[in-house]
């Protein structure tokens, strides 16, 4: 019988989804392609899009502005938007040496509960990273390796002691405002470091993705809810039901957008801007699929977390084309 496609690249590079087991392959090892699932590949994709959206966005800001475009502009972007997703890849790796128990338990096909990669191990490998981004950073500007640094602080002590995954609410705060406010502003600085007080618009941008991140992130918490209880740790979902939990998260996600139009009616923000209220739709479908959730076959979570990761991606990518083509945009 002739082999199907998917059984053609399979046997290349293995498991093709997370969930599929680990096997010998072509290409890969299986302990090559446990520490690509130990970074998380697909969580990744958000902070590095993101982070080159508003980097650019700035970039052409400041050009309308009266500066120069730097010659070496793409080599920078490239550079500090890939720093931004070694720091997020650390974080990942951080966060399952630190989650075995409760992984064991809801997540068992992660490579650490299957015994291919040991906690020390990715611990060691977010070390390193950590630090590798840091170095980094400070290659780029000052407060841009401020910045990194910060996010390091809150993803480090997300998951070590004090360990503020464990809290109730603070748990969402501490991932919405590295993600949100603090991976954009860090952005925002590879061009914009000299005059970022000034400047509203990146701490608006900041501050909307912050709350809608901190409603957002309850998404991932649903497939959890069981082995967060057992090990301790408190999240909405566990504590008031998936029902109640839709409908807190449901503002947080939908009026950040809706905000949008008084920031530019008091001129804080360009009136160009206002298609992204547009963005609190995608937050109404959100809201019903976690009221009535089912597991991704293939990916970790339920599928409005991956709807609220592409709604992230979908605000960052919107703000850019807008902020780039304000000038031929008929509105």
């Amino acid at each position: 019988m002739k082999k199907s496609k998917h059984e053609d690249i399979s046997k290349k590079l293995g498991k093709l989804t997370i969930k599929e087991p680990y096997t010998k392959t072509r290409w890969l090892s299986i302990r090559v392609r446990a520490y690509i699932d130990l970074l998380r590949a697909f969580t990744l994709f958000a902070p590095f899009v993101v982070s080159m959206a508003i980097i650019v966005a700035s970039l052409i800001i400041r050009y309308y502005q009266g500066h120069p475009i730097p010659e070496n502009w793409l080599l920078t972007v490239g550079h500090a938007s890939t720093t931004i997703l070694i720091v997020n890849a650390a974080s990942n790796a951080l966060n399952q040496a630190t989650d075995v128990e409760a992984d064991i338990i809801s997540k068992p096909y992660r490579p650490i509960p299957r015994k291919i990669i040991r906690p020390d191990e990715a611990q060691s490998l977010a070390l390193v990273l950590y630090l590798f981004a840091l170095l980094r950073s400070t290659t780029i500007n000052a407060l841009f390796g401020f910045f990194i640094f910060l996010i390091m602080i809150f993803t480090v002590t997300y998951s070590l002691p004090p360990r503020m995954k464990k809290y109730l609410l603070i748990n969402q705060i501490w991932i919405a405002v590295p993600r949100g406010l603090l991976g954009i502003l860090a952005s925002w600085s590879v061009f914009g470091a000299d005059n970022l007080l000034e400047t509203p618009t990146p701490w608006i941008i900041g501050g909307v993705a912050t709350v809608f991140l901190i409603g957002g992130m309850s998404t991932k918490d649903i497939v959890d809810r069981e082995a967060d209880r057992r090990t301790g740790t408190r999240t909405l979902i566990n504590t008031f039901g998936i029902k109640k939990t839709a409908l807190f998260s449901f503002p947080f996600m939908f009026f950040p957008f809706i905000f949008i139009s008084i920031f530019i009616n008091r001129g804080l923000l360009e009136s160009y801007l206002w298609p992204l209220i547009l963005l609190a739709i995608p937050s109404i479908v959100i809201l019903f699929l976690m009221i009535k959730p089912h597991e991704s076959e293939t990916l970790e979570n339920v599928p409005a977390w991956s709807i609220m990761y592409m709604q992230y991606i979908s605000f960052a990518l919107i703000f850019a084309f807008l902020t780039i083509f304000n000038d031929i945009l008929p509105f």
